[in-house]
């Protein structure tokens, strides 16, 4: 379900038709995440820390209105639930992109992740399931690489609104803190750097639960 919100009456109407305009209207941080916590949780718990910090992710995309607005033809709808849809990589290096629905208790999302992880990983090719609405966030992980920065291949002609997080490799420092990069690109037209930052600081603190 989506619901059309009124661009009239949104303080960022201005910011909307500015940034909707440009060929590139995504920006984006890489920011550290201590993940200390939420590895020795999804260790207790038997979870794939994947799916763990996915699942996280989700939350704090659902709890935060702005992550669930959507441009369609000039307009933009704000989404009741947004899924996800990861990158899933296959014993013969390639990977495919998958739908993995949300759901606020972890052990049926849990469930859900697993039938499509599996499902994903025995189809041949990159689109393995038909993905007809844009209630989704794309979503990778890179856990081969630190980086401190990441850019997204993109089409400008091709029309996306949908934000992209992903995660590097986790490191173990001093003490045994450990961390992760995670990069967020967002769409300008719909939210600004105070959201983004809102939304870090949310995912924080559901990773330190």
């Amino acid at each position: 379900m989506k619901t059309l919100l009124d661009i009239e009456r949104w303080p960022r109407k201005e910011h909307f038709h500015f940034f909707r305009k440009f060929e590139e209207p995504f920006f984006g941080a890489t920011v550290e995440i201590d993940c200390t916590k939420a590895y020795e949780n999804s260790k207790a718990i038997g979870s794939s820390f994947f799916i763990y910090y996915l699942h996280k992710t989700l939350v704090a995309v659902n709890t935060n209105e702005s992550f669930r607005y959507r441009i369609a033809d000039d307009q933009v709808y704000i989404y009741d639930q947004i899924d996800g849809s990861a990158t899933i990589g296959r014993e013969d290096s390639t990977f495919g992109f998958s739908l993995i629905k949300y759901d606020p208790d972890f052990a049926v999302f849990t469930a859900t992740a697993l039938v499509e992880i599996e499902r994903v990983q025995n189809t041949p090719g990159l689109f393995t399931s038909a993905f007809d609405t844009d209630n989704v966030i794309h979503f990778s992980a890179i856990p081969w690489l630190n980086f401190t920065s990441l850019s997204h291949a993109r089409s400008y002609t091709f029309q996306d609104s949908c934000p992209k997080i992903s995660f590097g490799k986790m490191i173990t420092g001093e003490g045994g803190k450990r961390t992760m990069s995670m990069s967020i690109h967002v769409h300008h037209g719909l939210m600004d750097g105070l959201h983004l930052g809102q939304f870090v600081d949310l995912f924080q603190e559901l990773m330190n639960q």
